[in-house]
């Protein structure tokens, strides 16, 4: 039952709707935040999101996996989470609560991520040929939503939809339709139900005594440093596109989602050419690139630049965040690859993105220094730090991480 193709089916359209809801709101949040005179509190969505990111392991180990059918539960917080993005534009005048109203609706979202992967995982028979197949929907979800949002709602109205509110409606009505549409998704039951879970096997920490070794610690350490800089671009380049003049910002960001899509696929080939290290290397000298582009296009507007910048997004995010999963993946047995994957999710999308907003938006607003947007040259100076960060980073790993095997590798190559 497990192949049918009806499951197949529903299961990509949770997964497209699932991105597109953060698709809608989050590549767009920060110009209108500045639109509407907050423009130096940009950083802060950027940073309720990885808090939210921290606690969701939490919350799904002891209340989803334990009492209630996991699609009720993603259900429930969709819907949840609709009311409160409606309710969000009606506090702008209110910074601090409109901060809080997103603090409460990432609280929402976060875990459905895991909820999203968990129901399809359990309903799949083979996840390593057919979960890609449903996983690729919702890059294809965030790219639909980038462009609705920039070429429908801005193109039909006349109107830098960025700029707006519409971005924000549009994810809350995404977010009630897959709220509803959840409660017909097949019926998962909680995995746990009557078994005690602890701290640490929520968190994953329960694992880093079976992982320890000297590649593992300096691979969850420059995993961490990374998400410093990538902050900076989730939380500045609508930003910058708009100090740019460009239009469409959230569609023309979408070509980062196209490109991740290709090298998805192109990734057994470089696996097989370059190894696990070299494409984490290779992940993190992309992030250089991509910020000495926007760096170097900043004073005169070089569209080419700026685009190729946003382009790179697929080796950026591929090369090492997947890789990353997968290097994970290879170092556990099947008792602990949930919990293994869980702590690399607290350590990046958690704790080093909740670092990296604050110190992107520190940094940022040294540069505002009361005005009301920074300048070309501003913007030069801004983006050479993370890329100066980025290199660092790249330079440390390639003299730390010695795999202790070649075994991980050629499995790796296997892919």
């Amino acid at each position: 039952m497990k192949n049918n193709t009806s499951i197949m089916s529903r299961l990509r359209t949770m997964m497209f709707m699932q991105f597109f809801v953060w698709g809608a709101w989050y590549t767009s949040i920060a110009v209108y935040m500045s639109e509407v005179g907050m423009g130096d509190l940009t950083h802060w969505p950027y940073t309720v999101n990885p808090i939210a990111a921290v606690i969701a392991p939490f919350f799904i180990g002891l209340i989803a996996d334990k009492y209630f059918a996991t699609q009720k539960v993603l259900g429930l917080l969709h819907i949840a989470g609709a009311v409160f993005l409606f309710l969000a534009p009606s506090t702008i005048e209110n910074p601090t609560v409109f901060i809080i109203i997103l603090l409460i609706y990432n609280l929402c979202y976060m875990p459905t991520l895991g909820l999203s992967n968990s129901i399809a995982f359990r309903n799949i028979d083979d996840q390593e040929k057919q979960f890609p197949s449903i996983r690729v929907f919702g890059t294809i979800g965030w790219i639909v939503a980038g462009l609705f949002i920039s070429f429908v709602l801005g193109g039909a109205l006349g109107i830098t939809a960025e700029k707006t509110a519409l971005p924000l409606y549009t994810a809350a009505v995404a977010s009630a339709l897959l709220g509803l549409y959840s409660f017909t998704l097949p019926d998962t039951q909680p995995e746990s139900s009557g078994k005690q879970i602890s701290f640490k096997e929520i968190s994953g920490l329960s694992v880093v005594k079976d992982l320890a070794s000297p590649a593992f610690f300096v691979f969850m350490l420059a995993s961490f440093l990374i998400c410093i800089p990538l902050a900076a671009y989730y939380n500045f380049t609508q930003l910058f596109l708009s100090a740019m003049n460009v239009e469409n910002i959230a569609g023309i960001q979408t070509l980062g989602q196209f490109s991740e899509i290709i090298f998805m696929l192109l990734m057994p080939l470089f696996f097989r050419h370059l190894g696990v290290k070299w494409m984490l290397v290779v992940g993190m000298f992309a992030w250089v690139l991509r910020y000495a582009l926007f760096a170097i296009s900043a004073p005169d507007s070089v569209m080419w630049m700026i685009m190729l910048g946003i382009a790179l997004h697929g080796i950026c995010y591929d090369f090492f965040f997947v890789t990353g999963q997968i290097y994970i993946d290879k170092q556990c047995t099947d008792k602990n690859r949930g919990q293994a994957q869980g702590l690399l999710v607290l350590v990046t999308y958690g704790i080093g993105m909740l670092v990296g907003a604050q110190v992107a938006g520190m940094i940022y607003n040294r540069f505002l220094d009361g005005q009301a947007a920074l300048t070309t040259d501003n913007w030069a100076s801004f983006w050479w730090l993370p890329a100066s960060f980025a290199a660092g980073i790249a330079l440390l790993f390639i003299l730390a991480f010695k795999e202790k095997n070649t075994k991980n590798a050629s499995q790796a190559e296997a892919l």
